[in-house]
């Protein structure tokens, strides 16, 4: 696509628009590596920390290219954000307790998935609202048959009720680009578009829009004078798959994540891999077996001009592994933990200080009966304002009569249920369920939680971009020396699994290149 160079010519976001969608000393461990690196020079190895889908696809690709590969890994299995629930069910259910969705854009994941035989399944899209104690069908909603009781809400549009509130910060973003000669796909690569000539580089915006950076959403909506009802709204739309609130959200993000007509909406082309997400990193790590040691928590990075130490335990004792290279793609929230030997630059190390992740749970309910499915029901899958957030019947692939409802809470009422005993979180659940569907409570059979800021290798949900973060990703995922940064806080495509490959593999590009 050409860049725009006057105003007649057609911005990505207006085509969309338009078009709808596109569509110290350490003690050593004697055994430590001992065998796997017998016959391999440390010059010539490339670590890699953290086996989710970042580390795990940066590790696969370096080792299709030739290079000597170790990847640390502190859990006892493959997948970081990725969790497959099997063994608390029954009828051989299964639940995605993490990282769930492959969008249709979803270029890499779905690439890879493919490369090693797994299928995607489409899911469901939203079919009922239960909102301020009202049950609302999302049909009739959105053929305007009924309305939301919402002030300042319009049309039958679920998402994105605050854009008339911002329409003038988006026409400024706009008009300054057709000025410029630059094009909204110049920002990243987007729905499979590569970046062209001209991108926009956001830190020449004018000042005015800059400065938006400096607000949180809540603030300049309130500013823009959006009723109350819309700031909650947006704290049970957007705000929720963001995993934050509307006060810690970046408003410069809310302003330029429309003008690049991007972002959530409940007409999402979501999707999941058929079987269980666990199978994806499951096929990377089957791919690098040998490349992979489980069990070794990182606890030391020293980085020198030509070399890098790792240091982490190893059954009880810590020991280190020398290389050339190394590729930390763990969460900032693990990575802040850990010592890095000298710092890193001034600006890095505050983004790996300051990074904004948020609050995730969800929980997984059973149910001898799928009575989601029963005549009357309001559907089976949930937009709500409840603890709960979302609610839907995850089990679509696999046949009854038993099945599974899934929620994703997010924001202040993960935060309230974190703080609850598992009994009480599904207490609350198996209420909470009985409100949408009241034949619920008589066919409970039982129910688990995974509350994400509780993991002692995340500590929160995925990152998103906060007051003042604006710049924060284009100075995390630049190279320090021997040391390089991948993970879904490195990517513009964050909270996904896409994002989590394409910066696993940028990584490795980066490596490649050097030779």
């Amino acid at each position: 696509m050409e860049s725009i160079s006057n105003k007649n010519s057609i911005t990505r976001r207006s085509f969309l628009k338009k078009a709808g969608s596109i569509t110290s000393t350490t003690a050593l461990s004697p055994f430590a590596f001992s065998t796997l690196l017998s016959g391999f020079s440390d010059d010539k190895r490339i670590i890699v920390i953290g086996a989710g889908l970042a580390g795990l696809s940066c590790a696969y690709e370096l080792d299709k290219a030739g290079y000597n590969v170790i990847l640390l890994e502190a859990r006892k299995r493959p997948g970081g954000r990725v969790r497959t629930f099997r063994d608390p069910f029954a009828d051989h259910l299964y639940a995605e307790m993490g990282a769930e969705y492959v969008n249709s854009e979803d270029s890499y994941a779905r690439e890879y998935a493919k490369n090693f035989g797994l299928k995607i399944l489409n899911a469901k899209l939203y079919d009922g609202i239960f909102v301020r104690g009202k049950r609302y069908n999302m049909a009739a909603f959105q053929s305007q048959n009924q309305q939301l009781p919402y002030e300042g809400v319009e049309g039958g549009q679920l998402f994105g009720q605050e854009e008339p509130y911002i329409q003038s910060w988006i026409e400024k973003v706009d008009d300054w680009a057709v000025d410029n000669d630059v094009s909204c796909f110049s920002c990243h690569e987007y729905g499979g578009q590569p970046v062209i000539d001209n991108p926009i580089d956001w830190s020449h915006l004018p000042e005015d829009i800059l400065a938006l950076d400096k607000l949180s959403i809540k603030e300049l909506l309130i500013n823009e004078g959006a009723p109350k009802d819309i700031i909650d709204l947006y704290t049970y739309t957007n705000a929720t798959e963001s995993t934050g609130r509307p006060e810690t959200l970046s408003a410069f993000r809310l302003v330029m994540g429309h003008y690049m007509a991007g972002g959530f909406s409940e007409d999402t082309d979501e999707g999941r891999i058929l079987g269980g997400n666990d199978q994806l990193p499951k096929s990377f790590a089957k791919a690098i077996s040998s490349n992979i040691k489980y069990n070794r928590p990182v606890r030391k990075i020293v980085h020198g001009k030509n070399s890098v130490e790792v240091f982490f335990d190893e059954k009880g004792k810590q020991t280190s592994v020398k290389g050339i290279r190394t590729v930390i793609a763990i969460p900032l929230t693990t990575l802040r933990r850990t010592d890095i030997v000298p710092y890193f630059s001034e600006e890095k190390m505050n983004v790996i200080r300051e990074q904004s992740y948020g609050h995730v749970m969800k929980i997984a309910m059973q149910f001898k009966k799928r009575i989601w499915d029963e005549k009357g029901s309001m559907g089976q899958r949930i937009f709500t304002d409840t603890p709960l957030r979302r609610v839907y019947h995850f089990s679509i692939d696999q046949p009854g009569p038993r099945g599974i409802l899934l929620s994703f809470t997010s924001g202040a009422d993960a935060e309230k249920l974190g703080r609850m005993s598992e009994e009480k979180r599904l207490t609350v659940a198996r209420n909470t369920s009985g409100k949408l569907w009241p034949k619920t409570p008589k066919y409970w059979e039982s129910g688990i939680s995974k509350y994400w800021n509780e993991d002692p290798w995340v500590r929160g949900s995925y990152s998103f971009v906060g007051p003042g973060q604006h710049d924060f990703l284009n100075i995390i995922r630049r190279p320090e020396g021997q040391v390089h940064f991948a993970g879904e806080h490195t990517t513009i495509h964050r909270a996904s699994m896409n994002g989590a490959i394409q910066s696993g593999v940028r990584a490795s590009d980066e490596i490649k290149q050097i030779g």
